[in-house]
C-alpha cells in the first residue's frame, strides 16, 4: 500500500535486439559519447555502454530518452556504493 502524499517513482527500460533502448523516468543525462551514456533516472544512476551510441529522441520534461547503437551493457550504480570506491563506477561518482 502506498502512503498518502508519497509519489511512486517510475522508471522503465525497453531494449530491442540490443540496437535500440527506450527509457522513461530519466531525470538528467550526466555525460554521453558514442561509447557510454551516464543517466540519472528516478531509480538511480544508469550506465549504458556500447558502440556507435547516439540519441534518437530526448525529452527531459517528460523523462523520455531513446538511444540507438550497439548496446554492450546496462549497469545500475548501487545506491549504497555512493561515496565508496567500488570499481570504475565508484571512481566516476565520488
Amino acid at each position: 500500500m502506498i502512503e498518502p502524499g508519497r509519489t511512486v517513482k517510475q522508471h522503465d527500460l525497453h531494449m530491442r535486439s540490443r540496437k535500440a533502448v527506450d527509457l522513461t523516468g530519466v531525470q538528467n543525462v550526466e555525460s554521453f559519447d558514442s561509447g557510454e551514456f551516464l543517466l540519472q533516472t528516478e531509480l538511480g544512476t544508469l550506465s549504458i555502454r556500447g558502440s556507435h551510441l547516439h540519441i534518437k529522441n530526448l525529452s527531459l520534461e517528460n523523462g523520455l530518452l531513446s538511444l540507438e547503437g550497439n548496446v554492450h551493457s546496462l549497469i545500475y550504480l548501487d545506491p549504497g556504493a555512493k561515496g565508496k570506491n567500488k570499481g570504475l563506477l565508484g571512481k566516476l561518482f565520488k
